[in-house]
């Protein structure tokens, strides 16, 4: 029976400590660490990831602004958003919401947000420090596996990490975390070869494609840890995660379940690099 790896106990416990270091910072610089969240358009997705955002900065003490753009915006009228919370001296973290309507670049709105505020680690500069393993912020669902693991006191260091999945949001910064970490790390994805054998070769195995219950038992080792990213809607509409948590969690060691895995993770490392972002502006 694998133990259950808890997001939101963690989270819980991991925002505490969040709420403590904002206290701390707002007596010291007469101000509140501030998250601006920019979103385009009518998404509903979106709109209920800004709402939790916007919610929970206010758990946590944060000042945040929401500034909603009609979908047919342009992306200069964005550009001229952004360079007005850029000069904010309240904003320490800017987020453009995804994703964004036609028309409009994401490449080039990420890019206008400096790489000091750029909370997502999203920006260029920010992706290319992952990579060399310098200091700066980490993307947001990465970093909460990350601080999971570190929590479960599951060590990676030597470890056989398989991550399933190379979006730039998820995959590949997560490949990098577990590299820096020491582990020995692949990258599988849609072209890959005899996928069944690289996953069972996992002492830790994450799974971020986006499938409901695509990773199923006979891909696990025994023993694994396994780290299910997916947020999906299975055959009878209930959410499902991208493992078959049935009959997978039998033969793991330590499991993520969804809903309540890396989920609730994801907001709090926001929370997390708006605060390092206030912290290293007062230096």
């Amino acid at each position: 029976m694998a133990k259950i790896i808890d997001g939101r106990e963690i989270s819980r416990n991991t925002r505490e400590n969040i709420k403590k270091r904002t206290s701390e910072y707002v007596e010291k610089n007469g101000r509140a660490p501030g998250l601006a969240v920019v979103i385009v358009g009518e998404d509903p997705a979106s709109q209920i990831y800004v709402r939790n955002k916007a919610k929970a900065c206010e758990e946590v003490g944060f000042h945040s602004e929401v500034i909603r753009l009609p979908a047919e915006v342009t992306e200069n009228e964005l550009l001229s958003v952004i360079e007005k919370l850029k000069a904010d001296g309240k904003i320490d973290g800017i987020l453009v919401q995804l994703p964004l309507p036609r028309g409009l670049d994401p490449k080039v709105i990420i890019d206008a947000i400096p790489p000091e505020k750029d909370v997502d680690a999203f920006h260029v500069s920010n992706v290319g420090k992952i990579m060399l393993g310098e200091k700066c912020f980490h993307p947001c669902t990465p970093a909460g596996i990350m601080k999971m693991l570190e929590h479960e006191g599951i060590s990676v260091d030597g470890k056989e990490c398989v991550v399933v999945g190379r979006s730039n949001i998820v995959g590949k910064p997560m490949a990098m975390l577990l590299l820096h970490a020491n582990g020995t790390v692949t990258i599988c994805h849609s072209h890959t070869v005899n996928l069944k054998d690289i996953t069972s070769r996992a002492d830790i195995l994450v799974a971020a494609v986006g499938k409901s219950k695509f990773i199923t038992a006979d891909m696990v080792k025994d023993g694994a840890v396994i780290i299910d990213v997916g947020m999906n809607r299975d055959e009878n509409g209930k959410l499902s995660g991208d493992v078959d948590y049935e009959n997978v969690e039998k033969k793991a060691s330590a499991i993520t379940p969804v809903p309540g895995g890396v989920g609730p993770m994801t907001i709090t490392m926001l929370l997390e690099n708006t605060l390092l972002a206030a912290e290293n502006s007062s230096k």
